[in-house]
């Protein structure tokens, strides 16, 4: 692992905005004391800070063909990301709201909330509108994870292999797929954050540009919100900065295994429960028994194919127990319902859990 400075702005500006969001928590914490769980935003707050910190060491080699793809990344989260949400915002400002000066004042923070209240009563009212708002979520939580597998399997299998590129640009197919990982990845939690900073700037009374959230991210988030989450920075953010250190410590086949099983085994056991499950538990409680039992075993084949494909080297047997590790231990904090948000609990645990047995059964 080589130190590079080129990454230095990489660093500063997540760090710096890990402590942006814990502002932020504060206040909300402040204003909204039964609504805000602080604890998740001081975790979130240290994977930002860890985020940072490692983003430099990620890269084994230091030569100039990686500096190059080093630097542009660069370029790339800390230019041009916050470039784009600012021509989206200037955008709104210039040009929608100019059109339309009466849209500021519809476009206000209890008009949002109204409108996903009435979307929330119709999923108490009717379990088909409870399901479709449900798959929304789910799907918005699995589109970190689908296309981080998609950039290895193109840069290692396609970029790399098949079209031979590494012998051009002077990097392997893994350095590539390092750098399209770190640099989507990394830019894409810059994008959230930034709109959330946005969405929540409504804690700032007399200072708030909520009414530059653009209308069709308003839509998205009132399909794919909690409740509680209004009150809280969107979980996409938590699920990658959750992931960052995986991706960094772990083997890529645990990686996606655990990547997959914190976004398909969560969204199976929510969606299969809501569809099909009958008995409660706890009795109070939004789950089900089905779903359950859906989360575990979504998560054991996904474990076990995943790991299959990246982990050759393990028979079939292996395969079983470590995916079974990572599949009870995601059983395990699904019927625990600790506070602490899940996109964070579970690719942490359960990469833990898969890693011990996986280290156990390779050495």
């Amino acid at each position: 692992m080589v130190y590079n400075f080129i990454n230095l702005p990489i660093t500063i500006f997540f760090i710096a905005n890990g402590f942006g969001q814990l502002y932020y928590a504060l206040k909300l914490r402040k204003k909204f004391p039964e609504d805000h769980n602080l604890l998740n935003s001081f975790i979130v707050f240290i994977l930002w800070i860890l985020a940072g910190i490692l983003y430099p060491l990620f890269y084994i080699r230091d030569n100039y063909n990686i500096r190059w793809f080093q630097s542009l990344s660069v370029q790339i989260i800390c230019i041009y990301a916050p470039l784009l949400v600012f021509f989206i915002l200037f955008y709104q400002y210039q040009i929608i709201l100019k059109k339309d000066p009466m849209l500021k004042m519809r476009r206000t923070i209890e008009n949002f909330k109204s409108e996903f209240e009435l979307v929330n009563n119709q999923n108490k009212n009717s379990k088909k509108a409870h399901f479709s708002t449900d798959l929304h979520r789910k799907s918005f939580h699995l589109i970190p994870a689908i296309v981080i597998i998609l950039l290895w399997f193109f840069a290692v299998e396609v970029w790399d292999n098949l079209w031979n590129a590494d012998l051009f640009w002077g990097i392997t197919g893994e350095e590539y797929a390092i750098f399209l990982i770190l640099t989507v990845g990394y830019t894409g939690i810059i994008i959230f954050a930034a709109l959330d900073y946005v969405r929540l700037s409504y804690i700032f009374e007399n200072r708030t540009i909520y009414h530059l959230m653009p209308k069709n991210v308003s839509n998205l988030l009132i399909k794919t919100l909690k409740p509680i989450e209004i009150y809280e920075f969107t979980k996409p953010v938590a699920l990658i900065v959750s992931l960052v250190p995986i991706f960094f410590f772990l083997p890529f086949g645990i990686f996606a295994a655990v990547a997959l099983i914190a976004s398909i085994g969560d969204g199976a056991a929510s969606i299969f429960g809501i569809r099909f499950g009958r008995i409660h538990f706890p009795k109070n409680s939004e789950k089900t028994i089905i779903g359950y039992i859906a989360g575990f075993l979504c998560s054991l084949g996904i474990g076990y194919i995943i790991l299959g494909v990246f982990e050759s080297s393990l028979y079939p047997l292996e395969l079983l127990l470590v995916s079974f590790s990572g599949a009870i231990v995601f059983l395990i904090i699904d019927l625990l319902s600790p506070k602490i948000d899940d996109n964070i609990l579970n690719p942490i645990f359960c990469a833990l859990a898969i890693f011990l047995v996986y280290s156990f059964l390779t050495n």
